[in-house]
Order: structure tokens, then C-alpha cells, then sequence
């Protein structure tokens, strides 16, 4: 975790307004080193996996969410694969949109407006139909405000014209 410890600092450190220098690169060799270990890399390759099995279902349930288990994924697949970790920067799904968000360009406002829209559509039809019971309900109710904010407070990436 330590090896990943700078671009965390420097995302984190982006909602405190403190953001100074350039994003780190995900899989540059000052910040984090390819395991050596065949066992580790292993073990990193199926956590990457089963984080990106995540980061899909995240697609189309609201309350999981997508971008961490998508930089998750970037973390464990740089650290055993090259191959992999290739494989997901250059997908045509969410190659760019990791990359994007890693580099500091933040998500396309057409990403953010689906991802609210998802958001509030299927917390709201939870919470009205599904869940009978009102503590469960304001839970909901609480994450999808705050995953909201989360959302709207990302910077909004605009392509180069």
C-alpha cells in the first residue's frame, strides 16, 4: 500500500484545494515497482480481477462505486502485469476515462450527468418501492447525497479542440 501511498496523498489532498504538482503516473517506476514474486503476482493479478468484476457491477448499481475499484484494478495490474495493466489503460471502455482521472482531468460531464442519473433513479425507486423500512431509507437517501457530491465535486475533463 505504501508504493501507491503518493498518488493517494496527491488525490485526497485534490479535495483540500492543496493539489500543487502534476498527478504521479499509476505505474511509473519511482511509485510503484513490478512484484518479482510469482506468487504475489498471482495473487495481484486475481485482486485486480475481482476488483474490475467490482468496478463492472458498479456500472449499474449506484451503491458500488466504479472509479476506486477501476484505480484499484490500474494499482494491482501495474504491480504484476504489464500485459494487464496495458490491456486496461488502452480499453476502449474505461482506458481513457483511468487515465483521465489519474492524470487530474477529472470525468466528462457526460459521464458525471449518467452517473447521477443511474444514481438517483435506482436509489430512488429503492427507497420509494422496494425498502419498506424509513431508517433504511434516509441510508440511502445519505449515500446518494454524499456520492453525489462526490461526483459534482470531480473536475470536469474537456477534450482538447
Amino acid at each position: 500500500m505504501s508504493s501507491i501511498a503518493p498518488f493517494l496523498r496527491w488525490h485526497f489532498d485534490s479535495y483540500s484545494g492543496n493539489r500543487q504538482v502534476e498527478a504521479p503516473k499509476a505505474c511509473d517506476s519511482q511509485i510503484v515497482k513490478p512484484k518479482r514474486n510469482r506468487v504475489t503476482r498471482v495473487l495481484l493479478m486475481i485482486a485486480g480481477t475481482v476488483s474490475l468484476i467490482f468496478a463492472l457491477i458498479g456500472l449499474v448499481l449506484p451503491l458500488i462505486p466504479t472509479t476506486p475499484f477501476l484505480l484499484l484494478t490500474a494499482a494491482c495490474y501495474c504491480r504484476s502485469s504489464e500485459r494487464l495493466y496495458n490491456w486496461l489503460i488502452t480499453n476502449k471502455w474505461f482506458g481513457e476515462y483511468i487515465k483521465n482521472y489519474t492524470e487530474g482531468k477529472g470525468i466528462p460531464l457526460k459521464t458525471k450527468i449518467f452517473a447521477l442519473t443511474i444514481l438517483w433513479v435506482t436509489i430512488g425507486i429503492s427507497a420509494l418501492l422496494l425498502v419498506p423500512i424509513f431508517i433504511v431509507q434516509l441510508i440511502l437517501l445519505v449515500i446518494a447525497i454524499a456520492v453525489s457530491i462526490h461526483i459534482l465535486r470531480l473536475p470536469t475533463y474537456r477534450r482538447p479542440t
